[in-house]
């Protein structure tokens, strides 16, 4: 995930030019500046909660922050993988991770505790929540995934817009993006060994970001303490 959030008329190399496809896709990307404004309202909301807390505790829950659109041409492969129709209104009413934001916490605790104080706000809905920490994936993935809804404010009034958050330690997005690397680099066809080896890092990493989370409380309990 990159913080790419404009589209440039590269986006439309996969399509036929003069297709309907082609003006179906051109005519969605003007709905992308909302959604690029979505990531924008998620994202400072994130960053004003990061420095407030650093504020009041002297520490950043945050370790940095990532955004994308997702691509035209991965919105079609989606939508087609749904087996619906190609038009604005499906692709708006079925695909909820056009806009993504990522968020690295350091340790777990922060990544409860950055959506707790997220989705407190008034003008957050949560349209779904997902929790790949406490119930991982059989790859052994973990992350906190959100979808959110969140008012866009344009001239003519707010418009609301999902966005896609996943909120992970270093340990975690360590582990995910090594993870999607090696299974793109076999397209996706990963053998038992493998399967069972990644799961195995999954584990082993998991371990140690407890126990990161525990030498990080042993320790603010005796600076409280002195």
């Amino acid at each position: 995930m990159t913080d790419e959030t404009r589209y440039t008329l590269d986006e439309f190399v996969d399509f036929e030019e003069g297709s309907e496809l082609e003006k179906i896709m051109r005519k969605f990307s003007s709905r992308m500046q909302l959604y690029s404004g979505g990531i924008k309202e998620v994202r400072t909301k994130l960053e004003i909660l990061d420095e407030e807390f650093k504020s009041k505790f002297s520490y950043n829950p945050i370790h940095n922050i990532e955004s994308r659109l997702k691509s035209m041409s991965s919105i079609v492969q989606k939508i087609k993988s749904k087996g619906l129709e190609v038009s604005i209104d499906s692709i708006t009413e079925n695909i909820t991770d056009i806009a993504g934001i990522r968020v690295i916490c350091n340790y777990i605790d922060d990544i409860y505790r950055v959506a707790e104080m997220l989705t407190a706000q008034d003008d957050v809905t949560v349209l779904q929540m997902r929790d790949y920490i406490k119930n991982p994936k059989p790859s052994g993935y973990k992350s906190l995934h959100l979808i959110v809804e969140v008012p866009v404010f344009l001239s003519t009034g707010p418009v609301r817009m999902p966005v896609e958050i996943q909120i992970r330690t270093i340990a975690m997005d360590f582990w995910a993006s090594l993870e999607h690397k090696l299974k793109y680099k076999t397209n996706n066809a990963v053998d038992d060994d493998l399967h069972e080896r990644l799961k195995k890092c999954a584990d082993e990493i998991s371990v140690i970001d407890y126990e990161m989370q525990d030498i990080h409380t042993t320790i603010n309990s005796r600076n409280k303490s002195e």
